[in-house]
């Protein structure tokens, strides 16, 4: 049956109107596709084909306060794949994993993702040139060698707390390196560019390249010869004590600057993996936390005398021990020390009278001198890993509490913590926040970007109360339990420590963290020095064992410091076994024959040299030494000395034996 004509209109109508409304559908489809969506499609299909090969930022260097570098940049070869341009992935990894010693299915996974680029890993970051020369050999496409910078420290383990180090793609995983990552490491730059879908250049495109932003220069506040000194220091305590740590901090009291810091065991920060994690995962000098023992007395002191509770010819009975809320509570010295001031009780470290100047002070003043001097919280330095310490909650201390705080018994401190509260103790009473950060430079010019300026807490004690305290402990060093520490011409202060450690809830009868802090020159303090040792073998006393330490630290500083010697300075005490400071004569211009008589057993005597008369010597004619020491004498009848091997003419003054000296110290 045939449709009508009506029929047939019909449906040529309705199909026009159907294929109107689908045209006008298709037309407002592009015009929204073209029109709105074309921006987006536009950037969506040249990220497609854009690829961006990242040039890697130079990590700023990291120099001491004289410029001297403490870790810089070397360019190692790193092997990266571009995986769309390697033809025959197989093969590929084949002879890669041949050459690095890596997984040959781990490369293959690697260089067949859908990225731009990858680094070959592991094996393939940072490795040899002639491993890189062998892998550009092979010509295997899309492989390529690239120029990788690796993080260099040229001195090895120096100051390796402080500086930290790096991870395997130049990020900071400790110490200031971590500290200060985002500005060291700088801003990656990139090179641009489109390929097709085969990974090809595309006809017409051009590279678009942004350059890195280079990472800041950090100087730092240490001095790398302080810092030597230091830790050459530290390595003899180890072999000579066998502890299982040795902590030393050297700071500038005026400014809170470091100019040392470290501790042992230590490690490189170059080849850190091939130590135990504990030895650089903690820096102990701000980490440690334990008892302070005697030298947290120097608070209790600069409060009494802050508050008048206490003068230093005040007199002072010591029976050997003083009773407190029912608890006996004994001076080092069972015997005790009798009669005598408080300048006296601080000289012997009594604690019978730090207990007195505790009580006289209360609870709340002794703790708000306590708080304020910076204990209990994070002296706020700019190094990770920092403890707060631990202090007794007012609601906890009662008499006894009270008394064995006094003399740094019941509370947990921090080493820096310590340093920095003593340097507000005698440089007039202000309290600084410590830092090793000194000033930022660009790389490019060298141009000072920002400079840190020190940071000042507060006003601890007064200027006047400062003083009495400088002159108190400088006693310390010349008359009391300090002595070891006496440096002939330099006006050194400090105060020794001895503590018991808490193991297992318990205080131990046979390990002890010895410790003492000092600082010179008296009259104008320019470096604040703490040691400390933990748990030495044999005889257990800060003043036998880190008083000498800091001595021969604070001897070598003053002198690379060139601090000029003190005219005027207090007599050494002398007891039974130390050695006496003599003056060298002049011997210039006289004989061999006739200089043994004035030497008198004080001096050894060196020749170098070959003739009858003395040209010249060392140290000159003056100079203060201990007696035995070493005269080199230089000879000539010509004016013109030789060099041949020192001949040692002159035993040594017989010394007395360890044990001898020790009882002397008891007994004084």
């Amino acid at each position: 049956m045939r449709a009508s004509n009506v029929t047939v209109r019909r449906r040529l109508f309705a199909a026009l109107i159907i294929g109107t409304i689908l045209f006008i559908a298709l037309v407002v489809r592009l015009a929204y596709v073209q029109i709105w969506m074309g921006p987006k499609l536009s950037q969506e299909a040249e990220d497609n084909w854009r690829r961006n090969i990242t040039v890697n930022a130079k990590r700023g260097e990291v120099l001491d306060r004289n410029g001297v570098q403490l870790a810089y940049n070397i360019s190692t070869p790193t092997v990266m794949a571009i995986p769309v341009q390697v033809k025959d992935p197989r093969m590929t990894a084949a002879r890669l994993s041949a050459a690095l010693g890596t997984d040959e299915e781990t490369i293959f996974k690697q260089i067949t993702v859908r990225q731009s680029q990858v680094y070959i890993k592991p094996g393939g970051r940072k490795i040899t040139q002639e491993k890189a020369q062998e892998i550009r050999a092979m010509q295997l496409p899309g492989i390529v060698v690239a120029e990788d910078n690796k993080r260099y420290y040229p001195f090895g383990g120096l100051a390796a707390h402080i500086l930290g180090f790096t991870g395997g793609y130049n990020q900071g995983l400790t110490g200031i390196e971590l500290k200060y990552d985002k500005l060291l490491k700088g801003i990656n730059g990139s090179i641009q560019h489109m390929v097709d879908a085969a990974g090809k250049p595309m006809p017409g495109s051009s590279e678009l390249y942004r350059g890195p932003q280079d990472g800041l220069n950090l100087q730092l506040t240490i001095d790398s010869n302080i810092q030597a000194i230091m830790e050459r220091e530290l390595d003899q305590a180890m072999v000579k004590y066998q502890p299982k740590h040795v902590i030393a901090i050297a700071m500038d009291p005026g400014n809170g600057e470091i100019l040392a810091m470290g501790s042992r065991p230590g490690f490189e920060p170059g080849n850190y993996g091939a130590y135990p994690v504990e030895n650089y995962n903690r820096n102990l000098p701000i980490w440690m936390t334990y008892e302070p023992g005697s030298t947290f007395k120097i608070i209790t002191l600069a409060a009494a005398l802050e508050e008048k509770k206490i003068k230093l010819t005040d007199p002072f009975f010591d029976k050997g021990s003083i009773e407190v809320a029912g608890a006996r509570l004994r001076c080092w010295k069972r015997q005790g020390h009798g009669s005598e001031t408080f300048l006296q009780v601080v000289e012997n470290s009594c604690n019978p009278g730090f207990v007195v100047m505790g009580d006289r002070l209360g609870k709340e003043k002794l703790f708000s001198y306590i708080h304020n001097f910076g204990f209990g919280k994070k002296t706020g330095i700019d190094l990770g890993g920092e403890e707060n310490g631990i202090m007794f909650k007012p609601s906890r201390v009662g008499p006894v509490e009270l008394a064995t705080t006094s003399f740094g018994q019941g509370v947990s401190v921090t080493p820096i913590q310590q340093v920095t509260a003593i340097s507000a103790a005698i440089n007039g009473g202000k309290l600084y926040q410590p830092h090793v950060a000194r000033a930022w430079y660009r790389p490019e010019d060298g141009e000072l970007v920002q400079k840190v300026e020190p940071t000042l807490v507060r006003q601890v004690i007064s200027p006047e109360t400062s003083k009495q305290v400088r002159e108190t402990l400088e006693s310390v060093v010349a008359n009391g339990t300090g002595r070891n520490a006496f440096i002939d011409g330099y006006r050194v202060g400090g105060k020794t420590g001895t503590a018991q450690k808490v193991i297992n809830g318990r205080y131990s009868s046979d390990e002890h963290i010895v410790s003492f802090i000092g600082f010179a020159p008296a009259d104008d303090p320019k470096v604040v020095i703490y040691a400390a040792v933990d748990d030495p073998q044999g005889i257990q006393f800060g003043g036998l064992i880190a008083a000498p330490l800091v001595k021969n630290i604070m001897a070598d500083t003053l002198r690379y410091m060139k601090v000029p010697p003190r005219q005027a300075q207090m007599e050494r005490k002398y007891v039974y076994g130390d050695t006496p400071i003599v003056e060298v004569p002049e011997l210039v211009g006289r004989t061999v024959a006739d200089i043994y008589e004035d030497l008198n057993m004080n001096f050894q005597l060196a020749k170098s040299g070959v003739g009858k008369t003395v040209i010249n010597q060392v140290p000159k004619a003056g100079s203060r030494v201990e007696r035995g020491s070493t005269i080199r004498i230089y000879l000539s009848d010509k004016g013109a000395p030789g060099e041949p091997a020192p001949t040692i003419l002159q035993p040594a003054v017989p010394q007395p034996s360890f044990w001898e000296r020790v009882r002397e110290i008891f007994n004084s």
